[in-house]
């Protein structure tokens, strides 16, 4: 694969031109102007007030991009000062969280596995191995992302960038091609299953998507909770093994491929294999970083070393060993992209809290949810978070709007603070199932042209009930087991 394309791939969902629409950003900007000048309810300040104003502008610039998204960060932070909302110290402090720069970091270590080829061979082998029949492709591909997972913070870039091109190769040496009506021949099938399991293999690790560690600081914020790398594997493991499990399965019978048995897919990756060669010294080095931070996030509060400086480590030893340079580094456009928008984000979100808007919201709705269980209120507000995802188009927009109010709802009503903090983590990634342009991932593999609107929504529904039962239920049962309730 062409290092172009992957880098083209590992930019955050959005548009694909830096173009700014006017319109939309005038709208942006009467929205949060009007909520600016409306009286703050109950005994809110203005000052948190007017901050809510902002924010809810920054999230409905996120949704409908009248800029790019690092664009309307600025503008968000620039305006917190200019209104005098915030001081400059504290418009800027978002960059000096810790949590930032672990997902940023995350970024360049993907780039590693991109430029070497590693990522694209690991796939490979994989289909070599089990790729004889469809279903075993299937699984395959959802393997090769699993162990990839844990470094590539973009889940764009891991299957867009690594598996889909392999899927399409696949399907045309099967015949399966776009706009002749053998598009369920192999490659429907292929393209949902990779799809839909990249949902679940960024749900399992703290670094699988670039929203999930604005989740775990802003459940520290709110519920006081530390989420700690290993801690989320864990909490993720069962419900994310059955789900990778049983997703395809469910996926070969409610949307079957024409053809069955593959042989000559581990024959085509046998050819590709040959083709690169032998692992090459670059390769190497990227495995032992890869082995070195994963070991490090997974044993390293044993020796007071925290997930941020474990992939630092990674990342000196990355220039170190010449795997990236320092050229690399600086045209990581997604990284430096990521770094602006999180820290607007996770800024806005903490004085929110600290200024007594997110209080306030709890107390609210502590009364609609007042008389019922914890356990009926979770299940309640949980699926309602899960389906409020058909009207976003961000996983990190949808995170930013929503997690924090959900999550202090939660807690005030007596559900466990980490349960409730995880199971929305976990659903932040899980509801990218529902439609074609759920997040980053979605419209690349939507855009492939393999599936229609229509089945994709209807088997994205289908799957959203079997996420909901599998996360709550299982889950609620591996949790117990782990003491989290």
């Amino acid at each position: 694969m062409k290092n172009k394309k992957s880098s083209e791939v590992l930019k955050p969902a959005g548009k694909k031109t830096s173009e700014v629409n006017y319109k939309t950003l005038l709208l942006t900007i009467l929205i949060g102007t009007a909520l600016w000048f409306i009286q703050p309810p109950g005994d809110l300040t203005e000052q948190a007030w007017h901050l809510f104003a902002i924010f809810v502008a920054t999230i409905i610039g996120l949704i409908l991009k009248p800029m790019p998204m690092g664009s309307v960060a600025i503008l968000a932070l620039t305006s917190t000062v200019v209104t005098q909302t915030l001081t400059l110290e504290q418009s800027l402090s978002g960059f000096q969280n810790s949590t930032i720069w672990l997902i940023v970091i995350a970024f360049f270590i993907s780039r590693g596995f991109i430029k070497t080829g590693l990522g694209t061979r690991v796939a490979y082998i994989f289909v070599k191995k089990f790729g004889k029949k469809t279903l075993g492709l299937s699984y395959s591909l959802i393997a090769s992302d699993l162990l990839l997972s844990p470094a590539m913070p973009s889940n764009t870039a891991r299957a867009g960038g690594i598996l889909l091109p392999i899927i399409k190769s696949l399907s045309e040496t099967y015949g399966s091609r776009v706009g002749d009506g053998t598009e369920r021949k192999i490659g429907g099938f292929l393209t949902k299953v990779s799809f839909q399991g990249d949902m679940i293999t960024s749900a399992m690790f703290l670094t699988a998507m670039a929203a999930n560690p604005l989740a775990a600081q802003i459940a520290s914020d709110i519920s006081g909770e530390q989420i700690s790398w290993i801690g989320w594997a864990a909490a993720a493991l069962v419900p994310g093994v059955l789900s990778l499990i049983l997703i395809p399965i469910i996926i070969l019978k409610l949307y079957p491929p024409e053809i069955k048995e593959t042989p000559a897919a581990s024959e085509m990756a046998n050819q590709k294999l040959t083709e690169m060669g032998p692992l090459k010294k670059q390769e190497f080095y990227m495995i032992g970083v890869f082995l070195l931070i994963l070991g490090l996030w997974i044993f390293g509060s044993n020796i007071n070393i925290n997930a941020t400086t474990t992939a630092f480590i990674g990342l000196i030893a990355l220039l170190v060993t010449q795997v990236l340079t320092w050229g690399d580094i600086k045209k990581e456009e997604g990284a430096w992209d990521t770094l602006v928008w999180f820290a607007v984000l996770v800024m806005m979100a903490g004085f929110l809290n600290e200024l007594g808007m997110i209080p306030w919201f709890t107390e609210t709705m502590q009364g609609a949810v007042s008389g019922m269980s914890w356990i009926l209120t979770l299940i309640i507000l949980s699926v309602v978070y899960f389906y409020s995802h058909y009207f976003f188009a961000s996983n990190t927009a949808h995170v930013s709007a929503m997690y924090a109010a959900f999550l202090a709802v939660l807690v005030a009503s007596g559900a466990p603070p980490l349960v409730s903090a995880l199971l929305l983590a976990f659903f932040s990634n899980l509801f990218g199932c529902l439609t074609h342009y759920s997040s980053g991932p979605a419209p690349v593999f939507f855009g492939a042209g393999y599936v229609t609107q229509n089945k994709w929504w209807s088997l994205g529904f289908i799957i959203s009930v079997f996420h909901i039962i599998v996360w709550i239920g299982i889950g609620g049962l591996w949790w117990k087991v782990l003491g989290l309730w």
